[in-house]
């Protein structure tokens, strides 16, 4: 075989740890497969005095600065998973690029900020920025669009990608727990941080989304155009009212091309129950792409975690090692298309809606006739009896699923319901995709 492929690794948490993990157990096998073998050269980490399982690292150079290795001249290959999209992350992925070595990084907010400037950068100095890891863990969600899919114009990409907020849907469902309750047992179980603002608030999943979009359809990452809405609003009542109609509710990062340009957007979602998305439950992750000549493509799996982002990792490790350097973006950087957005559009589709009603006559025959002047068409109502008939002015919940109509209706339509006295607070909307 030829010369080893060396490797700086700057980050040392669960995902770096996971590559080390990965290249002791399969080393000579990435080594056949990559035709050369891959080593360990030097690392960079917060502590050095902190263990790392099994792995001694006494014979690696060691750097406090991840810049200091990035420009190492004893590695070509710079793997960041430091995280962040400013600060040492940013700083040293330029330096690597500069330098002329090849970068990995598993940072979605890195790309999702400043994708298009470092592919640009990087494809200008002939070396490669691969992140396979970026999105959906172990899923090659990546390369599928990327490489699979060369042969295939997507319209619409969308799919299940924060694996935190797929735990507490799920458990919510099957469990009957409350959103509070079960997000205390993701972060007790690690599945969330002690902040989980980033996960439940939809912003993990916009990150990972502005990426997707940018290989689906050829455009420049925007990450400010998604419109993101995160589940801390899913009652539990809410998952129990989906269930009894049919469905499942999932956070959704959805993508769409239309002539006029993109729509990108994050929110709760209701599925029909039995696709595969609906269907895709705990933290796992499912990613579905629409091929116009291959059809509809799932790819379903872990989504997070160290050894199956660890393993994308080594999957852009081996490219890089066999010599398959390609666009970041799937096309030059360059011919990124500068990005549309699709908000003079108006979306159209069918929506949830719960209403807390007050117990008093013609209440339901009020909403009718908001819906009605606002040409709003039901498909299915449920109606249940009060929520506490002791108290002063007792309420019902008035369940609705809608017809596909214009979201600016939907939102006049409740405007009005708020206003008119008949309910006991807002309404609670979701969307409803049927795919």
């Amino acid at each position: 075989m030829t010369n080893a492929l060396r490797l700086g690794i700057a980050g040392l948490g669960t995902v770096g740890t996971g590559v080390l993990d990965i290249l002791a157990t399969h080393g000579d096998l990435i080594a056949a497969r990559a035709g050369k073998p891959v080593k360990v050269i030097g690392v960079s980490a917060r502590s050095k005095a902190k263990a790392r399982g099994k792995h001694d690292l006494s014979k690696l150079e060691w750097h406090d600065d991840p810049v200091a290795l990035a420009k190492s001249a004893d590695i070509d290959v710079f793997i960041e998973l430091i995280g962040g999209d400013t600060g040492p992350a940013k700083q040293a992925v330029e330096a690597a690029i500069a330098g002329g070595k090849h970068v990995i990084t598993a940072n979605k907010a890195l790309l999702a900020h400043h994708g298009a400037a470092l592919a640009r950068t990087a494809e200008a100095k002939g070396v490669a920025l691969n992140f396979e890891a970026a999105v959906a863990g172990g899923i090659p969600a990546i390369k599928t669009l990327r490489e699979g899919l060369v042969g295939n114009a997507p319209k619409r990409v969308f799919g299940i990608m924060n694996g935190t907020c797929n735990y507490i849907l799920t458990k919510m469902g099957e469990e009957g727990r409350s959103f509070d309750d079960v997000l205390k047992e993701a972060q007790e179980l690690g599945y969330a941080e002690a902040d989980p603002t980033f996960d439940v608030g939809g912003f993990d999943t916009a990150h990972k989304l502005a990426v997707l979009t940018s290989l689906a359809f050829g455009t420049e990452v925007n990450l400010p155009a998604i419109k993101i809405e995160g589940i801390e609003k899913v009652a539990l009542a809410d998952i129990r009212n989906a269930a009894e109609l049919g469905y499942k509710i999932k956070l959704l990062g959805v993508a769409v091309n239309y002539d006029s340009g993109v729509e990108q957007r994050v929110h709760p979602t209701l599925i029909k129950r039995g696709s595969p998305v609906s269907e895709t439950d705990d933290v796992f992750n499912a990613i579905v792409v629409k091929g116009d000549f291959v059809g509809d493509l799932v790819l379903e799996g872990r989504g997070a975690g160290a050894h199956p982002t660890a393993s994308a990792v080594l999957s852009d490790i081996v490219d890089i090692a066999r010599g398959n350097i390609r666009p970041a973006f799937g096309v030059p950087a360059t011919q990124l298309k500068k990005y549309k957005d699709s908000s003079p559009r108006a979306h159209e589709g069918g929506f949830y809606v719960a209403l807390d009603l007050h117990d008093k006559p013609g209440a339901v025959a009020a909403i009718a006739t908001i819906l009605a002047e606002a040409k709003i068409s039901i498909e299915s109502i449920v109606q249940r009896g009060k929520a506490d008939a002791t108290a002063p002015r007792a309420t019902a919940q008035f369940i609705l699923i809608t017809h596909d109509t214009l979201e600016a209706a939907l939102k006049q339509a409740m405007a009005k319901i708020e206003k008119d006295g008949h309910v006991a607070g807002p309404p609670r909307v979701i969307r409803i995709e049927r795919f």
